[in-house]
């Protein structure tokens, strides 16, 4: 199958490689000045416009950020890229179907393809895509069924996923990857205030421990700590040290004791009393 890719960026890219791997012939890209690098190193092609690149495939990877793929596409059937037979498939983890309308519009068949994963650039996203999972969005069987063997085809575990969906499946992946992020920064500068030189390292054997927990038993049964405890004494000197080293520290604690205490209520190893004691101590400082 030719694959064409409109926006040929780290997950555009690292997706044209692995197909062509995978037996398909990777014949057109667009892009801004960035995309002619990574056309040139990895693909051995030069960008057209996207209505000349799409009009080559049969297959068009619409890989462009969220907030032009629609544009993209517009462009691309106004100059003729799209036709009966084709599939257009976008890549954004948020972005509805209905930005692929003229595409539809022109007889292709339209899906979206989202893999669950992160990567900073392509040679990474080269190594990871494979074993990761994708979500496949489609408007009907025949759209489902041709996405989940382009993912297998590349070594990775589609499931399918609603259209409405994809803004709150979206937000989830981002509490999965991005704020764990930043719950690390934050965990990284207070362990700094607290005297400790390059925490990072001395923390990670905690993280990967606590990640391996959630996937061998889920997050009920992972969670430890003073809230899964009903340890309200300790929350209480928690909060007090953050208000004194870091005030803006002191929202997210409350905020994800809240979820933990939660987490904790559904693991049933948190007592009533456990409970009201914590939930009291947030009270106060919320």
């Amino acid at each position: 199958m030719d694959v064409a890719v409109l926006g040929a960026g780290r997950t555009g890219t690292a997706l044209a490689v692995l197909l062509a791997r995978a037996g398909h012939r990777v014949v057109a890209i667009s892009g801004r000045e960035a995309t002619a690098e990574r056309g040139a190193r990895y693909l051995s092609l030069s960008p057209t416009p996207p209505a000349r690149a799409a009009a080559a495939g049969e297959l068009v990877l619409v890989a462009t950020p969220d907030g032009a793929v629609a544009e993209v596409c517009a462009e691309a059937a106004a100059g003729g890229g799209f036709r009966p037979g084709q599939w257009v498939a976008h890549l954004s983890g948020t972005v509805r179907l209905e930005a692929l309308d003229p595409a539809r519009a022109a007889g292709a068949g339209v899906l979206a393809l989202h893999p669950l994963q992160t990567f900073p650039d392509v040679e990474q996203a080269l190594a990871r895509i494979p074993g990761s999972a994708m979500a496949v969005t489609a408007a009907g069987e025949e759209g489902f069924a041709f996405g989940e063997g382009l993912a297998r085809a590349i070594g990775v575990r589609p499931f399918r996923l609603a259209d409405e969906a994809k803004p709150l499946y979206h937000a989830a992946a981002v509490f999965a990857s991005n704020y764990v992020i930043a719950s690390l920064a934050l965990a990284e500068e207070l362990f700094e205030r607290a005297g400790i030189d390059d925490p990072v390292d001395l923390f990670a054997p905690l993280v990967r421990a606590c990640v391996e927990n959630v996937v061998a038993s889920g997050p009920e049964d992972a969670l430890t700590g003073p809230v899964a405890r009903g340890d309200a004494a300790t929350v209480e000197g928690h909060l007090r040290a953050l208000a004194d080293a870091d005030p803006r520290a002191v929202l997210p604690y409350l905020a994800l004791a809240r979820v933990a205490l939660d987490v904790a209520g559904r693991s049933g190893r948190l007592d009533g009393p456990g409970r009201a004691a914590v939930e009291e101590v947030l009270d106060r400082w919320t």
